[in-house]
């Protein structure tokens, strides 16, 4: 989940964001099936690398991403995932699951010769960025998440099933009108039907109320209506619900169960009180019994990573980390 927001700005006296920087380095990786890998860096080349994972899935990166990180410390690496972004091809689903993903940061990783890096993700990042350390626990100096999301059924239950639409019922309303009344039991099994119907038309016409449902509901102060491309929305809507159709290709639980393979790093969980896109009781249930994780409850904010209290927060954990050495 998450989709980019460019839109806010931090704006307390500390934890602002820093000023826009350019890449030094910006590069394509080709992997397996076709696939070409966005990747760039910015910040200190000598500085300590800190691996970037957007959200989604589907969403990419995007130029305020460089900003929560002081240039002078940190070695910022920031990719496309598959089919996303900049990354070749858009919006394809072939050879595209969480292993895959996983596969790609080890390439990015040894292709930039880089040594153990935080990694900082939000929403889909932060399952990303989880099942990342599982997976290569050596590989990871520590955890840097906002907005959990742990890829369980029940999360999708929440946001796909009703639960947030008995807050946001108008909208809820726009997001299943589409369906016919029948189909609405499993909303998302609806929409992948007519997602990946092989009609770009209908197929986009679907993605539009799709991304909409998420976006109206990803910060406190989003507006419920704004203007969605249409080629972004249907690459966006396609690899979101083709990763959801397949619970996020991970086991039941698997990020919880896993999670002792973890808890020798250190981990800032930063999560929105009132998040409707992930509610707290992930961040919660994750940051419980996990000696070297801290759990930033951020008052009066949602989902979205550029949410004034949500931005400054992580410019604090980061600055902080920095001092830290």
């Amino acid at each position: 989940m998450d989709r980019l927001a460019d839109r806010n700005a931090a704006s307390s006296s500390q934890g602002r964001l820093y000023p826009q920087v350019e890449p030094f380095d910006q590069r394509l990786i080709a992997r397996d099936n076709g696939h070409h890998i966005h990747v760039e860096q910015c910040g200190n080349p000598e500085g300590r690398p800190v691996i970037v994972l957007h959200g989604g899935p589907g969403g990419g990166t995007s130029p305020v991403m460089r900003r929560f990180f002081d240039p002078a410390h940190w070695r910022v690496v920031l990719f496309d995932q598959r089919g996303c972004g900049r990354s070749r091809p858009q919006a394809s689903v072939v050879a595209n699951t969480t292993a895959h993903l996983i596969s790609d940061i080890d390439a990015i990783r040894q292709a930039l010769a880089l040594p153990p890096a935080v990694l900082f993700g939000g929403s889909w990042g932060a399952t990303l960025a989880l099942a990342y350390a599982q997976a290569r626990p050596e590989a990871v100096s520590a955890l840097v998440l906002r907005g959990v999301f742990l890829g369980r059924q029940s999360e999708l239950d929440w946001f796909y099933g009703g639960g947030a639409g008995r807050f946001w019922p108008d909208l809820w309303e726009r997001f299943v009108a589409p369906i016919p009344p029948e189909e609405r039991g499993d909303l998302i099994a609806a929409y992948h039907r007519r997602l990946f119907c092989g009609d770009e038309a209908t197929e986009t016409r679907h993605a539009i109320p799709w991304l909409a449902w998420e976006n109206a509901l990803a910060g406190l102060d989003t507006p419920t209506t704004s203007h969605i491309p249409p080629a972004y929305a249907r690459a966006f809507a396609r690899l979101e619900n083709h990763y959801f159709a397949h619970q996020c290709f991970l086991a039941p639980e698997q990020l919880l169960r896993d999670r002792h393979r973890i808890e020798h790093l250190p981990a800032a969980i930063v999560q929105g009180r009132y998040d409707m896109v992930c509610p707290p009781q992930s961040a919660w249930e994750l940051a419980r019994g996990w000696p070297g994780a801290e759990l930033r409850m951020v008052p009066a904010s949602g989902h979205a990573l550029t949410e004034p209290r949500i931005a400054a927060e992580l410019v604090r954990v980061m600055d902080a980390m920095a001092a830290a050495g």
